[in-house]
């Protein structure tokens, strides 16, 4: 044999061990852009229904404010508009605490890709 062949015969597992573990990063990363899309169409839809939630609800409030004001303008007419501020106040409140809740509970981003990651390593650490 020559010097050369057996050179290749020498990497030839190298190759191969370095070809599977560029395949097992690049399977990896084309996950990742995966869990990227889907959270990027998920977060996109969310937001705008969220939007128009506030919107119409904004309506809502200005209406049913204007219809309490003029039911007791003649008689309570600032215990009426105090108790609708407070009513807004405290449901304000509710809504950020529930926000804040949310965002502490959120799931993981990648989760998917880092359990994979994880089977990778106990794989690779097998004899």
């Amino acid at each position: 044999m020559t010097d050369t062949q057996s050179q290749r015969h020498e990497h030839g597992p190298v190759r191969r061990l370095l070809g599977s573990a560029f395949a097992i990063i690049q399977t990896r990363l084309e996950l990742i852009g995966i869990e990227l899309a889907e959270e990027k169409e998920r977060l996109l839809g969310v937001l705008f229904l969220g939007l128009a939630a506030m919107m119409l609800a904004t309506m809502a409030l200005i209406a049913l404010t204007a219809l309490i004001a003029i039911a007791f303008w003649d008689t309570w007419r600032w215990q009426a508009l105090a108790g609708i501020t407070l009513v807004y106040a405290l449901a304000a409140l509710v809504c950020a605490l529930k926000a804040r809740q949310g965002l502490r509970t959120a799931p993981m981003v990648f989760q998917a890709t880092l359990e994979e990651f994880e089977k990778d390593r106990e794989i690779l650490r097998k004899p």
